[in-house]
């Protein structure tokens, strides 16, 4: 049954702080850092109104952010951070103890270009450089995913056949300081939904003891990142299960992707995070035009969601990959992983690599069409990378 929901015109960052209030996990370290700030400086606000009784610890870096988290986590609270950019860049360490430790935090991440130079603006680098560390990755298109996708993300890691954290991606200003209206589910609805932590393997169950953090050298270490693969396996069929039953209350539906009109198109354009809204319009727009184009949106980009891609680009005659972040001396890594799963296909498509959008540059609808006129045109050439909105 959908319930009531409560329309609020909030920005992303806001939305994120609303879940994380509803959620009220009982330990949240946080440390300031542009454009993710807002979200622990709202979620403080609760905290100094006694809305939530979440123990809020205010640390000297995003290092001691994760490290606080991991050691609240292990001792089975429900634990919670944000950050951005150069602030994950310094987690780096210990986001990849998190992850192989099992540890079912939930970190929402405002995407902004990795430095140098200096840039505050959004780009994918950030999360880019974390994606082989063990963690899910969710993209949301707007505020309205941000707020839905972290309590998926929460159920999700806490599942006892996953147990790994995840980061719950939205675009820095685009999303986070941008204001759009969002259905806020009633607080009961979501205290039912998410349910009530269970901890496993705590370091205060003096009963059964465990160990966090020990050396583990070749004789297992081998077998425990082999563990992390089946848990990221196991994603693959909890994330439907979890996402059918928020359905059921929100009425809004995720999946691994979101195929937009590409079931019957020609031309298929693939992307994370906000710019998907963007490509919707020049689909719509296109269409009025006769031209068969499509959208492939991808929402979960780890574990990567290979074959809901076959099953959507398969005997396409042309896909257009877009990546918000490079990779020196390689295949941009979204283009990467579409060009890697469509190499069992029957009939593969032309493929096209675009970058666009680095340090906050806009993407205009423009652009976006002159790269569907390329895939139109047969102007595709494979591996060779191109360029939205770069000065000549």
């Amino acid at each position: 049954m959908i319930a009531e929901q409560k329309k609020l015109a909030i920005t992303g960052a806001e939305a994120a702080a609303h879940a994380m209030r509803q959620i009220n996990p009982d330990v949240v370290a946080a440390y300031p850092i542009t454009p993710q700030t807002p979200i622990v400086e709202k979620f403080a606000q609760y905290v100094a109104d006694g809305v939530v009784d979440t123990e809020m610890i205010p640390v000297e870096s995003e290092h001691s952010a994760m490290s606080a988290i991991v050691g609240a986590a292990a001792a089975g609270a429900r634990a919670m951070t944000a950050t951005s950019a150069n602030g994950l860049a310094l987690m780096h360490e210990i986001v990849y103890i998190a992850a192989s430790s099992r540890l079912p935090i939930v970190m929402p991440v405002v995407n902004r270009a990795l430095s140098g130079p200096i840039n505050i603006h959004c780009d994918h680098s950030d999360t880019m450089a974390e994606r082989d560390s063990g963690w899910v990755q969710l993209f949301a298109e707007n505020s309205q995913e941000v707020y839905d996708l972290i309590f998926i993300a929460l159920k999700l890691a806490e599942n006892e056949n996953v147990r790994l954290p995840v980061m719950v991606n939205q675009d820095g200003f685009i999303i986070s300081h941008g204001t759009e209206i969002v259905e806020i589910l009633p607080d009961e609805e979501i205290k039912k939904f998410i349910g009530e932590q269970k901890m496993m393997y705590s370091l205060l169950d003096t009963k059964n003891p465990v160990t966090y953090g020990p050396l583990d050298l070749y004789d297992y270490y081998f077998e425990h990142k082999r563990q992390q693969v089946e848990a990221m396996d196991n994603v693959r069929k909890v994330f439907p299960e979890i996402a059918k039953e928020y359905e059921e209350i929100s009425g809004r539906k995720y999946s691994f992707v979101e195929s937009y009109k590409a079931d019957d198109a020609e031309y298929v354009m693939v992307a994370l995070g906000s710019t998907n809204g963007t490509i919707k319009y020049v689909v719509d727009k296109m269409r009025q035009e006769g031209k068969k184009v499509g959208l492939l949106k991808i929402t979960m980009f780890r574990p990567f969601p290979k074959e809901e891609i076959q099953y959507y680009l398969n005997g396409k005659k042309g896909v257009v990959v877009l990546d918000r972040s490079m990779s020196f001396g390689a295949e941009a890594p979204l283009y990467a992983e579409i060009k890697s799963s469509l190499y069992e296909v029957a009939v593969r498509p032309q493929l096209g690599s675009y970058i666009y959008g680095l340090g906050g540059r806009d993407i205009t609808p423009d652009m976006i069409r002159k790269a569907f006129d390329d895939a139109i045109e047969g102007n595709l050439v494979v591996d060779e990378q191109r360029y939205l909105g770069l000065r000549e």
